[in-house]
C-alpha cells in the first residue's frame, strides 16, 4: 500500500540561494578590503612609525631635507577646517531641508532639488580653482578686512587678509558638504507621514514647530546619519583644500593664515617623497586619517543605535 504522506518541506529557490552568497560574499569582501588596507598602511608607515614614534603625532615640524615628520599641523588643520565646514554647512542644511518640504512650491522645490543634486556632482578640483581665483580675492578684499574691523580682538581674526587660509578651506568645505548633507535630510524629511504633521497642525502647532519638534524628532537618526556622512566628505577632501589652504606646516591661533591638512599635504608632496622615511611619514599621515574616519564612523553608529534605542522606549 503506497503512502499519501505529504512532506511539508519547502523547495529550494536557487534564486535566494545564489543571492545569499553574492550577498555574504559582498560583506565579506568590503571586509578583507578594509582588513588589507589597514595592513598595507601599518606595513608600509612601519619605518615612520620605528623612528620617529609617538613624537610624530606631537611634533610640528616638517623638514625633508633634515628627516624631521611632525602630523600636529596636519592633523590640527584637518580638524579646524572640518568644524568650520560644519559649524557652516549644518545649519543652512536643516534651513534648505525644512524650505524645501515644508515651505517650498512643488514647483520651486524640483528645481532646487536638482540643482543640489547637480552641486554635489561638481568635481573637487572645480571647487578649488574657484575658491582660489574668484573666492580667494573676495575674502582678501571684503570678508577678512570686515572680519579684522570689527573682530580683531580676537586672536581667530587677527593677521593681514590674504584671501588664502584655513577660513578660506573651512568655507570652500562647507559648499562642497553642503550638498550632500542636505540631499540626505531632505529625503529624510519627506518620508515623515503626514498625518503626523497634520495631527501637530491640528493641536495648534505652528511651522516652525512643526518642523523642530516633530520633523526633527521623527527623522534625527537620518539628521544624525547626513551630518557625518558630511563629516567624513570633509575630512578627507583634498584637492579643494589644497588650492586654497596655503600649505603651511606653521600652527597659529588666526584662521586667516595658512595651513594645512593630511589630505593637501599627501596631495603636495606625495610624488616628491623619494627618501624612504619621508615616504612613510607620509603614508602614516594617511593612516591617521583612516583611523580618524573609522573612529567617527563607528561613534555615528553607536550613536545612531543609542538613538533608535531611547525612541522605542518613547524617551
Amino acid at each position: 500500500m503506497k503512502s499519501n504522506h505529504i512532506s511539508t518541506k519547502k523547495p529550494s529557490n536557487i534564486g535566494d540561494i545564489i543571492y545569499g552568497l553574492l550577498v555574504k560574499g559582498a560583506v565579506v569582501f568590503v571586509a578583507l578590503l578594509t582588513v588589507g588596507i589597514v595592513i598595507s598602511l601599518l606595513s608600509s608607515s612601519g619605518l615612520s612609525i620605528k623612528e620617529l614614534g609617538a613624537g610624530f603625532l606631537t611634533s610640528s615640524k616638517w623638514n625633508p631635507v633634515t628627516g624631521e615628520f611632525g602630523a600636529l599641523s596636519s592633523i590640527v588643520g584637518t580638524i579646524i577646517t572640518t568644524v568650520i565646514a560644519m559649524f557652516i554647512a549644518v545649519p543652512l542644511a536643516l534651513l534648505i531641508a525644512f524650505f524645501l518640504v515644508e515651505l517650498a512650491h512643488p514647483y520651486i522645490a524640483a528645481p532646487v532639488k536638482y540643482a543640489i543634486e547637480l552641486l554635489a556632482a561638481v568635481p573637487s578640483i572645480i571647487y578649488g580653482m574657484w575658491g582660489l581665483f574668484v573666492f580667494a580675492p573676495f575674502m582678501a578684499d571684503y570678508i577678512q578686512p570686515f572680519l579684522n574691523k570689527y573682530f580683531g580682538f580676537l586672536p581667530f581674526f587677527e593677521g593681514p587678509p590674504m584671501g588664502i587660509g584655513i577660513l578660506s578651506a573651512g568655507i570652500i568645505l562647507a559648499l562642497m558638504v553642503l550638498p550632500f548633507i542636505t540631499a540626505v535630510m531632505r529625503e529624510v524629511f519627506s518620508m515623515v507621514p503626514k498625518v503626523v504633521k497634520e495631527a501637530a497642525y491640528g493641536m495648534g502647532s505652528t511651522t516652525f514647530e512643526v518642523a523642530s519638534k516633530t520633523t526633527v524628532k521623527y527623522g534625527f537618526s537620518g539628521v544624525v546619519g547626513a551630518v557625518f556622512l558630511g563629516l567624513g566628505r570633509a575630512l578627507g577632501e583634498t584637492m579643494a583644500v589644497t588650492f586654497v589652504i596655503g600649505n603651511s606646516h606653521v600652527i597659529t591661533s588666526s584662521f586667516f593664515s595658512p595651513g594645512n591638512t593630511i589630505a593637501s599635504t599627501l596631495a603636495n608632496e606625495f610624488t616628491e617623497a623619494s627618501e624612504p622615511l619621508y615616504l612613510s611619514a607620509l603614508i602614516e599621515l594617511g593612516l591617521i586619517l583612516f583611523i580618524m574616519t573609522l573612529v567617527i564612523q563607528v561613534f555615528a553608529q553607536l550613536w545612531i543605535g543609542r538613538i533608535q534605542k531611547l525612541a522605542g522606549r518613547g524617551i
